[in-house]
């Protein structure tokens, strides 16, 4: 295309002279970008309440954190500088010292960002009557501000991983005092951060756009302007996406939907972390369960490969661990057991079932887990396992299986990418269905308590990490659960649209646009 404008211009020129040819305007790429989500409107961009996938996406471009993910990436070892440029801790982890970067600028006039915005942010997350994150605060004694642009944390224990809390995410967002405290409640519809896009406009149900914010600390953004309209119909969302109405749209990890989006010429499919891990869990306190022969012998029934493959290799894998492969701390060599039909029979008669085992599961109507316990269901079957599915509708099935009426719970999840948040929320006994504090344990699994607890106050990360791994290798061990497949977020994207970075994961659960992302020419 350039070379046929250059030609063009040329011929002008010599026509009707240089001056002509001076006044013409260069051809540019386009710098409004327009988005289509699986979503039906906006819920708050009160970053510290955001928890639907379109407010966490949303709340990325406005805000940031002390610290942040590198673009692109879900991975701890990642984390870098954000609004802080530099930070130190003390010898035992409890004190932790931030020095911020100096001329950060609020989004719609608001001045400077101060340690004063930092204190009253860390405050408001870890107060349970103003953020629906604070649980993960609970270590943080004080977060004072020494000087204008240093700030202080106290903790009261060691915690996993101090500067996850600090991310672009969830709670480690940052906010403006004052503008909290001047637009109360219509904080959450007219958000200050300091990251790269000002929220400009939302119309309820259709769209909110974004304007650049031009004094960004790092870097003028190339786009002007972001669209991001909700089309929440699967169909809808393809059909403006091939008209070209977006440049990207929220996919399906389905892989008809796959080949669909691939045939259209300069279309490109991304996906990435986090992923959702989806497993089988088993209780191993009730019968046949309490048997580790019959647990091992329906690990050695499924096949997790097989149903990765049908899934579609593209955005789904099989599970390797108890948790997901981008937590740190994640032991892809656990011991998972091997598919082995013979093996499962072996084992179910070695354990009394010489001729087989019938078991009830409920299962969610939830599509993706639905057809998955009926691939489970016909695998199972080889090794003499009758699997009766009992169908329940999604939200009845999640109240279900918190009151333990199910022997086997299959269950996808996602969560911050530091093995102890996993580890503690569905292999700890504290997390146990029934217990006070019950999370997601549905298979009451305690066999590595002392390793999660100890890492959890481990000040060395190599001893911290041989916990973890260690925790994974009993909890697979005793067969408390059966990993089957993790699934990534996709998205389809125009092929001249580029993120800005290579998009393997992002905490947001969508694509982080920044200052960096552009359109080719």
């Amino acid at each position: 295309m350039k070379s046929t404008a250059s030609t063009k211009a040329g011929l002008l020129a010599g026509v009707l002279g240089f001056g002509l040819l001076a006044s013409m305007p260069a051809f540019a790429a386009k710098t409004e970008l327009t988005l289509g989500a699986a979503a039906v409107d906006v819920g708050t961009l009160d970053p510290h309440y955001a928890s639907s996938t379109s407010d966490r996406i949303l709340s990325a471009w406005i805000f940031g954190g002390l610290v942040r993910f590198a673009p692109g990436s879900t991975d701890p070892a990642t984390i870098e500088a954000d609004l802080a440029e530099s930070w130190q801790a003390s010898d035992d982890r409890m004190v932790w010292t931030f020095k911020l970067r100096p001329g950060v600028k609020w989004q719609h006039g608001y001045g400077d960002v101060t340690a004063e915005d930092v204190v009253f942010s860390l405050d408001k997350a870890r107060d349970p009557k103003r953020s629906a994150f604070a649980s993960d605060y609970a270590a943080f004694q004080k977060v004072e501000a020494v000087d204008s642009g240093t700030v202080r944390i106290t903790l009261s224990t060691r915690v996993p991983s101090l500067l996850g809390l600090l991310t672009n995410y969830a709670g480690g967002f940052i906010i403006s005092k004052k503008a909290f405290e001047e637009r109360g409640e219509g904080f959450r519809r007219a958000p200050v951060g300091f990251g790269p896009f000002a929220l400009d406009a939302i119309t309820p149900g259709q769209a909110v756009t974004f304007k650049a914010n031009d004094s960004y600390f790092r870097g003028k953004p190339k786009l002007t302007k972001i669209t991001y309209r909700f089309l929440n119909n699967n169909a809808a969302r393809d059909l403006a996406f091939v008209a070209g109405e977006v440049d990207a749209a929220t996919g399906l990890a389905d892989q008809r939907w796959l080949q669909r989006t691939l045939a259209n010429p300069g279309v490109v499919v991304d996906s990435f972390d986090p992923a959702e891990l989806t497993t089988l869990s088993i209780n191993v306190t009730k019968p046949p369960f309490d048997n580790i022969k019959v647990r091992q012998a329906l690990a050695h029934a499924i096949d997790a490969g097989k149903i990765a493959q049908y899934r579609g290799p593209r955005f789904t894998r099989a599970g390797k661990s108890a948790i997901p492969s981008n937590n740190l701390g994640f032991d892809e060599n656990a011991g998972v057991l091997p598919p082995d039909p013979a093996k499962a029979k072996k084992l179910l008669a070695e354990a009394g079932f010489p001729n087989g085992l019938t078991v009830t599961m409920l299962a969610s109507q939830l599509p993706s887990l639905e057809s998955t316990s009926q691939i489970i269901q016909g695998q199972v079957a080889e090794a003499g396992i009758t699997l009766n599915l009992q169908p329940v509708e999604h939200a009845t099935w999640h109240q279900m299986i918190r009151k333990d009426l199910s022997p086997l719970v299959m269950y996808g999840a996602a969560r911050f990418p530091i093995a102890d948040n996993y580890l503690t929320q569905f292999y700890h006994s504290n997390s146990a269905i029934g217990q006070p504090g019950q999370v997601v344990n549905f298979s009451h699994c305690s066999v590595a308590d002392k390793q999660i607890e100890a890492a959890r106050g481990e000040t060395d990360p190599k001893k911290q990490i041989a916990l973890w791994q260690e925790a994974q290798k009993l909890i697979i061990g005793n067969v408390c659960v059966i990993p089957i497949t993790e699934t990534g977020q996709v998205w389809a994207r125009r092929e001249k649209l580029n993120w800005g970075f290579d998009l393997k994961g992002s905490m947001s659960l969508g694509p982080l646009v920044t200052e960096q992302t552009h359109f080719v020419d």
